[in-house]
């Protein structure tokens, strides 16, 4: 359903180019469910607004690959094409929904919207397909809600109106862009419940991003670990969990915090040093930097992708020939 190729976006900034998303090949078919982890700032969600052309152009440019949508490069498309893909075909959660969604309008008129611009329903039709939608997600009250604005609801019920505004007209691919960022453990649990019982319900393909690898876990097929613009290791998550290959990937696995831990006898792991900016990145690996088992190979260039067991590809010159 979706494939990209070696896609390339980058900024021009003051310092230089960023290279925000450099050289990044991910496929999601039908129905499939693609987890993509990483730290901030690793171009997770640059990837996300690159497949919808949301990125403002300046500063931000492709300076190559392609996002191929059923067989169109995305990237080829006029802007009139993009809307009408936009919220029908492809869908997308965001990352914080208090900014997401106009405060200066109803949670009901921004839902309507949805429907009267991608299914031409009449006012008293797109009403009620989204109070029906309200109450699909598992909005409460659904009838009161949609004449309620953003601030009037709770974070986990304005989650709730994003995933019913971008699961509305049933899309192929939802992007879902950390929907459980700043939610408390209970609601995190009832977003990915309901997300898990849609995908099953409406067949769409989702591309999860987060950081969290316990969501990644919970609801992911496939997992796509970033850096720097970069995707480092790709493998099924039972794999990829159980065998990480990457020291990248053993270092986000080891940083996870185990409810067993004592703070009197064991502090919590972390990967040394800092991401570095992507206006300037070092030679050779990314994360060479901050890799405690670099080899000097690693400074001189930059290793590709090979896959070492069906379906699992690491970029690492000492996990590729172990």
């Amino acid at each position: 359903m979706l494939s990209i190729r070696d896609l390339k976006t980058y900024f021009r900034t003051p310092q230089g180019i960023a290279r925000a998303v450099d050289g990044v090949s991910l496929d999601i078919g039908p129905g499939d469910v693609v987890g993509v982890v990483g730290e901030s700032g690793c171009g997770k969600s640059v990837m996300a607004l690159s497949i919808l052309g949301l990125l403002p152009r300046p500063p931000a440019y492709f300076a190559g690959g392609e996002i191929r949508f059923n067989g169109q490069n995305l990237l080829k498309l006029q802007p009139d094409e993009l809307r009408r893909l936009r919220g029908n075909q492809i869908s997308m959660i965001f990352q914080e929904p208090m900014s997401a969604l106009n405060p200066v309008f109803t949670v009901g008129n921004q839902l309507q919207e949805v429907f009267q611009v991608h299914r031409n329903l009449n006012r008293s039709e797109a009403l009620q397909s989204s109070i029906d939608m309200l109450a699909r997600v598992g909005v409460p009250a659904p009838e009161q809600r949609v004449r309620e604005y953003p601030y009037q609801l709770s974070g986990g019920m304005r989650q709730r109106v994003m995933i019913a505004m971008a699961l509305a007209c049933r899309p192929a691919l939802l992007l879902a862009d950390e929907p459980t960022t700043a939610l408390d453990v209970s609601i995190q649990a009832q977003i990915i419940e309901l997300m898990i019982a849609l995908k099953e319900e409406l067949g769409t393909a989702i591309l999860l991003i987060t950081h969290d690898l316990g969501v990644v876990a919970e609801i992911s097929r496939r997992v796509a670990v970033m850096y720097t613009g970069k995707i480092m290791e790709e493998a099924p998550t039972l794999d990829l969990f159980d065998h990480p290959l990457h020291p990248y990937t053993r270092g986000l696995l080891a940083s996870i915090p185990r409810a067993e831990a004592s703070f009197e006898t064991e502090y919590m792991n972390e990967i040394m040093g800092v991401v570095p900016s992507v206006a300037d990145l070092p030679p050779g690996c990314h994360f060479e930097p901050r890799c405690p088992e670099a080899i000097a190979f690693c400074r001189a260039q930059a290793p590709a992708m090979e896959e070492v067991w069906p379906g699992h590809r690491v970029a690492c010159w000492r996990a590729a020939h172990a």
